[in-house]
């Protein structure tokens, strides 16, 4: 039995980190902010609660479990609700820099330099006129 719960925590331990490997890959190869954060909310909920879930088999069941349950049930809702709220500040940005007649859309990530355009963006918004 004790072969079994390792098997099957180790499929559980190491299907999570492939899950969250291609949330990497998806973050750095995606173009946009939006592609970016959809990659990594998904596969970043579902990896994190495979590899609990796989712990959560390790540990049988104790005191231990309970906790990691808990850990699961507050990752599962706290990860979707951090998504949703950056995307709705990317989209809120990209709608105001729309109505302000810029052409840009935020784009960030590892690959892209976001600085240049937050700078300039809060510059304008004060009123500077350099």
């Amino acid at each position: 039995m004790s072969v079994m719960m390792d098997v099957v925590s180790g499929i559980l331990l190491f299907s999570g980190a492939f899950f969250m490997l291609v949330g990497t890959i998806g973050i750095l190869r995606f173009p946009d902010a939006m592609a970016q954060i959809h990659a990594a909310g998904i596969t970043d909920t579902l990896g994190v609660a495979l590899i609990v879930l796989g712990l959560m088999v390790q540990a049988g069941f104790t005191l231990l479990t309970i906790k990691l349950l808990v850990i699961l049930a507050v990752l599962l809702f706290t990860n979707p609700t951090a998504s949703h709220a950056l995307s709705r500040s990317i989209a809120h940005y990209n709608a105001r820099s729309a109505r302000e007649g810029h052409n840009k859309e935020l784009e960030f990530g590892v690959t892209n330099n976001v600085w240049p355009l937050i700078r300039e963006s809060g510059d304008q918004s004060q009123g500077n006129t350099e």
